[in-house]
């Protein structure tokens, strides 16, 4: 059998992938790793919940209050108005997307990807079959290659995929503490401090039950499990108990191209699309899966295999604002704990607070009050070149 398509990867993008071509009564395969689960946060905005109807069963809490923390322990409660950002753990969140792609009418494959060949008889799938431990072979039409950050399929069919900026992400999942004045089930805790993280962040988010403490650095030479624990020791909770830790790259920079112009397109991670500063990756993921998708429909239907590159040019078209604005505000401010301090202070805005919020929920940044991004505008200047006094900080 000829499969139209060859998923390489069973995250969001993959498995959203998977799921959406079966839909559209595409031959496709998914093939997928078993058993690793990806050390993620687990935010996920009602734009998310409504767009890819995933249902009250996988939310673990939902989260009313995000608190930001500065390097001094100062901290800022921002309420989340209108709403809640859902929290899902990944090591059920995925089973579940796979198993609904599978619903679809996706065939599932269990093993390890090993390379593509390609001869006259068209395109294959090589991969370690896990049940067998025996090399397999799917001769597919194209291939969407969402196996994460620092893909293996990327690597052999994309220039440049090596080049990504990656930041590395620890976390631990522990058995959740009662509630406390420090520990809040419904409420994300992001600590700016150079102590944990040198330039990025830590963070504290409630998972029902349980929760993920975590951060994440670019910078070689910092112990992931040593600032953890630190931080576990900041939010008295040390002493809880230990259920996962898990560890991976994530990349803060979206590839210059997704495709390699013949029959291999790339998604999720594989691709760079998750979002500077935040981190926030499991929306775009499944953005980039859809839009995959929508690509390889396209090129099937058409026989044009340029169609494939219309997969970055509409997520770029939709998301690419974001990731500029984001990426100027990790630059700007998660290079020193003055930096960090300020950005804090500057959280306390109200206009700040409503404006980052919007943006977040709606994934797009609202347009609709100009005279408050104005204000933003001229009070995020005059933090950044210190017209705002430290006593104010």
């Amino acid at each position: 059998m000829i499969f139209d398509a060859v998923v390489v990867g069973g995250g969001p993008a993959g498995a959203t992938a998977a799921a959406d071509l079966a839909r559209a009564g595409r031959r496709v395969v998914l093939l997928d790793r078993a058993g690793r689960i990806k050390p993620c946060g687990g935010a996920v905005p009602p734009r998310l919940i409504r767009d890819f109807d995933i249902p009250d069963s996988q939310l673990r809490a939902r989260i009313t209050t995000a608190r930001m923390v500065s390097p001094t322990g100062r901290s800022v409660d921002i309420p989340i108005e209108n709403g809640f950002v859902g929290m899902v753990d990944r090591k059920d969140f995925d089973v579940f997307l796979r198993n609904r792609a599978a619903l679809a009418g996706a065939e599932r494959a269990t093993g390890t990807f090993l390379r593509i060949e390609r001869s006259a008889a068209g395109t294959e799938v090589i991969y370690r079959d896990k049940p067998t431990g025996q090399e397999t072979r799917l001769a597919t039409r194209y291939v969407i290659g969402a196996d994460g950050a620092r893909s293996a399929v990327a690597r052999q069919e994309i220039a440049g995929a090596v080049d990504i900026p990656y930041v590395m992400a620890y976390h631990e999942i522990i058995a959740a503490p009662p509630a406390t004045p420090a520990y809040d089930p419904n409420r994300c805790d992001v600590i700016y401090d150079g102590r944990i993280s040198p330039d990025f962040y830590g963070w504290v988010f409630p998972h029902g039950a349980e929760a993920s403490v975590g951060m994440g650095t670019g910078f070689d030479g910092v112990d992931l499990k040593t600032a953890t624990a630190d931080l576990r020791r900041a939010s008295g909770l040390a002493e809880c108990e230990t259920l996962r830790r898990e560890g991976a790259p994530i990349p803060l920079a979206p590839l210059g191209r997704w495709d390699n112009g013949h029959d291999v397109l790339l998604a999720g991670d594989a691709a760079g699309v998750v979002a500077p500063s935040s981190g926030e990756g499991i929306f775009y993921a499944m953005v980039a899966g859809r839009v995959a998708a929508e690509a390889v429909e396209a090129a099937l239907v058409s026989g044009r295999r340029d169609d494939l590159a219309r997969a970055r040019r509409a997520f770029m078209k939709d998301h690419k604002t974001v990731f500029r604005v984001l990426r100027a505000m990790q630059d700007a401010y998660y290079k020193s704990d003055a930096r960090r301090e300020r950005f804090v202070s500057l959280c306390h805005d109200v206009d700040v607070q409503r404006l980052t919020f919007e943006a977040y929920m709606n994934k797009e940044l609202v347009r609709a009050r100009p005279l408050a991004h104005l204000k933003i505008g001229v009070k995020n200047l005059a933090h950044l070149t210190g017209l705002v006094p430290e006593a104010y900080v």
